[in-house]
């Protein structure tokens, strides 16, 4: 019997509480929170779930609420990861997050870090820990791997994501609007010609024919982590892959290009009328937040949903057999009404939230016990095959389609 933490119980924290709450292996849930009503909310929901209200910002008090746990979840902001890692370190449990760290020394750096001093700290301490499991990254970097090991080589992988849920409320964004808006307001990454490029945010536009949607849609680099990740595993996992993209497209980045251009998205302070004013505070003020309780997400669905469309697309081209072979995989999931319909979720929550949920059930059920920190496309074939199987039973699938 497993005793889980999890902090952050926003969206995918939340879902993540609520599937471990079901599994027959886990004895207790601690549901932790700045938010005390986030967590109380959670926790008299569920059946082995107790809330804390926890201040995150020193490690001592995460020590202090991890103590007796063997699994800990981080769904904390990314600024939170190392000190969520050091702390599963101390209290001796293994851990998950949904995306890595971006510390001041760079985000190609903190990766770098991670897969060398923390993989060892884990290690040493006999522990596992997996981090960037979460829908993308996570699932992604799964469908990636899978593809890869189908190839003798491999020359370039992408991911493609684009959201087009317009609903009659203004909702712009279905997760946090300070971690969509600092995303999308900071440079961007990708893996080309076997090196780490750094670009601007929105650069290299692309309109692309996504399956599933009836046009071309606009598709911007964005900040993410396969890049990343891939790059630096490029040798290990992924049989050399050279060049390696993440673009997004949707209203909530369309609308974050408008921002942009403007200035809005900017951490600087401007002079205003006398009024020293940080423009991203003030977008940040007027944004509506993300829905987080069921009753606002029924509520918006109730009001109307205008546009529901998306597509999620891992693309990877190689050689096989001295032949080139493009597969591309796209993503079937559950979208806003479905998602609510089925577990009272938005699409975001869903998709991000059961997919992580699994990989916390792979380390549950000990289909993954490999020690040491490790990231999705690092996962043997039996766990990969593992978290697709399970992500099946939650309507969670992908259609291959091969191009020789």
């Amino acid at each position: 019997m497993k005793k889980i933490a999890i902090f952050g119980v926003g969206a995918q924290g939340s879902t993540i509480a609520r599937r471990m709450d079901e599994h027959p292996n886990v004895s207790e849930i601690i549901c932790a929170d700045y938010d005390s009503r986030a967590a109380e909310e959670l926790s008299n929901s569920l059946g082995k779930a107790r809330a804390l209200q926890l201040d995150a910002g020193e490690v001592d008090n995460v020590i202090k609420a991890a103590e007796g746990c063997d699994l800990v979840v981080n769904g904390l902001p990314l600024e939170f990861d190392l000190i969520v890692m050091q702390a599963a370190l101390v209290v001796g449990a293994s851990y998950m997050d949904m995306a890595g760290p971006m510390e001041d020394i760079g985000f190609v750096e903190s990766y770098q870090m991670i897969f060398s001093e923390w993989h060892e700290k884990f290690k040493a301490r006999g522990l596992t820990a997996i981090v960037g499991c979460g829908s993308s990254p996570g699932l992604a970097n799964l469908i990636a791997r899978e593809s890869v090991d189908k190839l003798d080589t491999c020359d370039t992988i992408g991911i493609y994501v684009f959201e087009g849920v317009w609903t009659e409320r203004f909702t712009p964004f279905w997760w946090s609007p300070e971690v969509a808006l600092s995303d999308m307001g900071y440079q961007t990454f990708r893996f080309e010609n076997g090196k780490h490029v750094k670009d601007k945010p929105f650069s290299r536009p692309v309109m692309m024919k996504l399956r599933g949607i009836d046009r071309k849609v606009r598709m911007f680099d964005h900040e993410h982590d396969e890049p990343v990740t891939m790059g630096l595993l490029a040798e290990e996992a992924l049989k050399g892959v050279k060049n390696v993209d993440f673009k997004y497209g949707g209203c909530g980045v369309e609308l974050s290009e408008l921002l942009f251009n403007m200035g809005l998205l900017s951490k600087e302070p401007v002079d205003v009328k006398g009024t020293s004013i940080v423009p991203m505070d003030l977008v940040l003020k007027l944004c509506p937040p993300a829905p987080k309780y069921p009753a606002e997400i029924k509520a918006i669905i109730d009001e109307g949903v205008a546009v529901e469309e998306g597509a999620f697309l891992v693309r990877v081209e190689g050689t096989k057999d001295e032949k080139p072979v493009q597969i591309d995989c796209y993503v079937n999931a559950p979208g806003l009404v479905e998602s609510y319909e089925k577990a009272r979720l938005s699409h975001e929550a869903y998709l991000t939230g059961q997919s992580g949920a699994v990989f916390v059930q792979m380390l549950v059920d000990e289909a993954f016990t490999e020690k040491g920190l490790f990231v999705p496309e690092q996962f043997p074939a039996d766990a990969r095959r593992y978290c697709f199987q399970e992500l099946a039973k939650l309507d969670i699938t992908v259609d291959e389609f091969v191009d020789n």
